[in-house]
C-alpha cells in the first residue's frame, strides 16, 4: 500500500494542485492521478475559510468513486453536511465562505454540489484503518482503546479532539495534548490543530501545517513516512498557530 495522506485543504485549491504535482500526481483528466498508482488520503476539513471549497468537494468525490482514495470526515465537513441537510447551523468560523460560494450558484448547480457531497460524507469512515491495522488516519486524533470503536465518544475525538469544555478567546474548542500519552502500535496521521511545522509525537504525527492560514500544505507519504509540502498562497495569521497544553 502505497497512499499519499493530506492535511487539511480548507478549500485552498491553488495549493492542492501544487502539492499533488510535487508528488508526482498528473492532472490530465482534471484530478490527481499518480503514474505508479500511488493513492491519496485525506484527514478531513476538505472546506471552508479558503476561497474554492466546493471544487475540492468535486475533486475529493471524484477520486474516492473513481480512483479508490480515502476520506473521512472533519469538524468542518461535518458542520457543512448538517447545513446541506437543512438543519440549524451557525454560519460562521469559515462555514461562511462555503454557503456563499454555494449561494452564488444556480439551483441547479446547488443541487449537484449538495447532493455530490451528502453522498461522499455519508458513505466516508468516521476514520480510517489501513495496511493491516497498522495506519489510522483520521482528522483530529484518536485514543488507542478508541481504534475500531464507533460510539459517540469515538465521533467527538476523532472531530474535535481532546476538548476540555473550555473555549479560546475565539471561539474555538481548548484541547489536551492526546498524542503525548497515545502508546498503541498503528501509526496515527492527523490534522485539525494547525502547527507551522508537522509534529511527531511517539507513533503519531499532525500533518495540519495551516495552509488555509499561510503556511503549508502537508502530504505524508506512507510507508516511506516522509512529507512533502508546499507554502501557501493565502495571509500568515500567526494566531492560529496555537500550542496543545
Amino acid at each position: 500500500m502505497k497512499i499519499d495522506i493530506i492535511g487539511d485543504i480548507h478549500g485552498c485549491y491553488p495549493e492542492f494542485k501544487a502539492l499533488t504535482e510535487k508528488l508526482g500526481y498528473s492532472w490530465i483528466t482534471d484530478i490527481p492521478i499518480h503514474p505508479e498508482k500511488r493513492k491519496l488520503a485525506f484527514v478531513g476539513d476538505l472546506t471552508d475559510r479558503g476561497p474554492l471549497s466546493l471544487k475540492i468537494i468535486e475533486i475529493v468525490w471524484r477520486l474516492v468513486k473513481e480512483q479508490g482514495a480515502h476520506y473521512s470526515p472533519g469538524n468542518h465537513c461535518n458542520k457543512l453536511y448538517r447545513f446541506f441537510l437543512g438543519n440549524k447551523v451557525q454560519v460562521s468560523h469559515g462555514l461562511e465562505t462555503t454557503v456563499a460560494e454555494y449561494e452564488s450558484l444556480i439551483p441547479q448547480e446547488q443541487k449537484r454540489i449538495r447532493d455530490m457531497f451528502i453522498e461522499l460524507y455519508q458513505n466516508a469512515p468516521l476514520y480510517q484503518v489501513l495496511d493491516e491495522g497498522k495506519l489510522v488516519i483520521t482528522h483530529a486524533g484518536i485514543r488507542e482503546d478508541y481504534i475500531g470503536k464507533t460510539h459517540s465518544g469515538v465521533k467527538t475525538f476523532v472531530l474535535y479532539g481532546d476538548i476540555t469544555g473550555k473555549t479560546n478567546p475565539d471561539g474555538t474548542p481548548i484541547r489536551r495534548d492526546w498524542a503525548k500519552s497515545y502508546k498503541g502500535k498503528p501509526l496515527v496521521v492527523y490534522g485539525h490543530t494547525p502547527v507551522e511545522n508537522v509534529r511527531w509525537v511517539g507513533n503519531t504525527v499532525n500533518i495540519d501545517t495551516g495552509a488555509v492560514f499561510g503556511g503549508k500544505l502537508t502530504a505524508l507519504q506512507y510507508p516511506e513516512k516522509e512529507t512533502i509540502s508546499v507554502s501557501s498562497t493565502m495571509p500568515f495569521v500567526a494566531e492560529k498557530f496555537r500550542e496543545i497544553t
